[in-house]
This record gives C-alpha cells, sequence and structure tokens, in this order.
C-alpha cells in the first residue's frame, strides 16, 4: 500500500501567535533604543541594564517569529521526518543561551558601578523606565493566551512563544524593580540601589535563561514528554494476552504532538494494527511505530 504520512506537527494557535509575535517584536525594539539611549544620558545603570535585557529580548522574539515562519514554511517538506515542530524549541533554546550572556555582563556592569556610584539623572530615568514597563504590560497580555495550546482537549505549551512571554516577564519585572530603585535613590539619595537593582535584574534573567534552557533542551534531547502517558501506553499493549513491551521511545515532535516507537514480544502475537489501535486512543500521539517479534 502507498499511502503518504503527513508530518505537520504545529500547535493549532501556529499562525496567530506568529503574528502577535511580530507585533511583540515591534513593540519592544522601539522602547529598547529609548531605554539603552536614556540609560547612558542619565546615567541609570537599572535603566541600562533593563534596555540591554530588552535588546535580547526583541532578539529572543524576533528569532521566535522567524522560527514560526520557518517551521510553517517547511511543515510539509518531506526532509524533515518528524516535521519543523522542534524549530521553536531550538529558538527558545538559543534564545536563552543569549539571555544568560548578558545577564553575566549586566551583573559585572552593576557590581563595578557599586564599587564606584555615579551621578543618575532620576527624574528622566522614571519617566523612561515608566514606558518601558507600560510596553512590557502590553507585550505580556498579546502574548499570554497563545501560550498554552487546548486544541486536542489537552493542556500544554507551545515553548516558543512561551520563551517570549519569559522575555517579556523578566522584563516587566526588572522594569518594576528600576523604578523602585530610581525613586529611593531621588527622595532618600540611595544611589547604592541602583547598581543594586542592576544585580537583582541580572539574577531573574538568569533564572528566566535557566528554565528555558532546561524545557527546551529536554525537548531536543528526546527526552519523554509525559511519564504517565508512557505508563499509559505500556498497560494498554500489556493489558490483555502475553504481550510484553520490550522497547519504548515516546518523543515530542511538536507543542503537545508526541512520536512513539513500541517494541512488543509475545509468545502468540497479535497483527500490529491492534497493538497500534490499543495505543492510540490519545489524540496527543500523532505518529506510531509498532514492531512485533515472536517470543
Amino acid at each position: 500500500m502507498n499511502e503518504q504520512h503527513d508530518h505537520h506537527y504545529l500547535g493549532h494557535r501556529h499562525e496567530r501567535n506568529e503574528k502577535r509575535t511580530r507585533w511583540v517584536v515591534g513593540l519592544t525594539a522601539i522602547m529598547m533604543v529609548a531605554e539603552i539611549a536614556f540609560g547612558l544620558m542619565t546615567g541609570s545603570m537599572a535603566l541600562l541594564a533593563d534596555g540591554w535585557h530588552m535588546a535580547t529580548h526583541t532578539l529572543a522574539i524576533g528569532a521566535s517569529a522567524l522560527a514560526y515562519w520557518l517551521a510553517r514554511r517547511w511543515a510539509r517538506d518531506q526532509r524533515y521526518s518528524f516535521g519543523t515542530g522542534k524549530v521553536g524549541e531550538l529558538a527558545g533554546f538559543a534564545s536563552a543561551l543569549a539571555l544568560a550572556i548578558v545577564a553575566v555582563g549586566i551583573a559585572i556592569q552593576s557590581a563595578q558601578r557599586l564599587l564606584e556610584p555615579r551621578t543618575v539623572d532620576y527624574r528622566e530615568a522614571i519617566i523612561v523606565a515608566v514606558l518601558g514597563l507600560a510596553v512590557n504590560l502590553v507585550s505580556a497580555a498579546l502574548l499570554h493566551e497563545g501560550g498554552h495550546d487546548q486544541g486536542d482537549g489537552h493542556h500544554h505549551h507551545d515553548n516558543n512563544l512561551r520563551s517570549a512571554y519569559m522575555h517579556v516577564l523578566a522584563d516587566a519585572l526588572t522594569s518594576v524593580l528600576a523604578i523602585v530603585a530610581l525613586a529611593a535613590g531621588m527622595l532618600a539619595d540611595a544611589r547604592w540601589l541602583d547598581p543594586a537593582v542592576g544585580l537583582i535584574g541580572a539574577a531573574v534573567i538568569l533564572r528566566w535563561a535557566w528554565v528555558l534552557i532546561r524545557d527546551t533542551s529536554a525537548v531536543l534531547l528526546d527526552r519523554i514528554p509525559d511519564d504517565a502517558l508512557a505508563k499509559t501506553i505500556r498497560s494498554a499493549v500489556e493489558g490483555e494476552g502475553d504481550a510484553r513491551v520490550t522497547d519504548l521511545h515516546l518523543w515530542q515532535v511538536g507543542p503537545g504532538r508526541f512520536a512513539a516507537i513500541v517494541a512488543i514480544t509475545a509468545t502468540s502475537p497479535a497483527e500490529p494494527a491492534l497493538y497500534k489501535a490499543r495505543i492510540g486512543c490519545d489524540p496527543r500521539i500523532v505518529h506510531i511505530t509498532v514492531e512485533v517479534a515472536r517470543a
């Protein structure tokens, strides 16, 4: 039988998430330039740190938008054995690495400012920081709804959009910290708070970067995405007769889309189609390969 198998494993909201991501890229690019420029003009390390973080955020969201476009363009290219559903994970992983590097740079500059305090133009810095926070909140609203895909009745993450959303949340938090530090410096002459907030912001960025690296690398390295589902597959195969699962591979091929390879032995084996029917009741499993051998 000659039947071509479709490997289109993109999320249900792929195009919608792509459009929203493009909007966020434009908004944050504008704010990035403003924060870096005013951070240099006013001498605020907290504002400059937030601006450079927003620069990495702009690049990361840009990478996410590019990943959506490439995944959609190559979705049905037969050269990709299991589709292009992992392109977003790759973009998220690269984004996390870049974010971690910039966080280290911010921490070093903030530590230098603690040792050698500089004069800060607090009023102008606060105005720009508030504008940055407003952009972050608008961006978060654009990205929040699309971060979870429930099209097949199950709740799962789109890690490409999730990486963008984490950047926005980290930006919003560092903006709040910058505003507090600048206000305290202006009202109480606590100049040390500005670089101290830069250190806190760097720690927050590193934390988000670690979460992204952990989650995206798990997908890229084909870690079992759902232990409970793996147990369910094994139970479904071994529930009737004398069949035993000798090898089981379960990995993610797209947001909420899994593939499985199951090796089975039995003294009186049934047809592979029977075992495949037992396994295929979960809509998240979009590609199943069953190998049957006589014990």
